[in-house]
């Protein structure tokens, strides 16, 4: 690190540090960034690095002040697909 560098905080972080900073695990975040629905996030040199202010950004979004707030929840819900119908031609006796 160059010394002029060397008393500046860190402006970009990795995931691991990302998700302390966020209060959250590294595979939720990580489970975020699959959905889409995390903050947002950078590829440097084949490494997914977090700007501090858009994680800061992130996390002021999804401010509520009810429980009844849609905002209140980030994930998208589970998709469920309905069981397959049985084959045509074919009679469960």
């Amino acid at each position: 690190m160059s010394p002029n560098l060397a008393g500046l905080p860190p402006r970009f972080l990795r995931t691991p540090e990302a998700a302390r900073f966020l209060g959250l695990s590294g595979r939720t975040l990580e489970k975020h960034r699959t959905y889409g629905t995390g903050p947002a996030y950078r590829k440097l040199g084949g490494r997914v690095v977090y700007a501090i202010e858009d994680l800061q950004a992130w996390a002021d979004r999804g401010a509520v002040t009810s429980t009844s707030d849609p905002r209140g929840s980030v994930l998208p819900a589970k998709r469920h697909d309905p069981m397959p119908a049985a084959p045509a031609g074919r009679s469960h006796r």
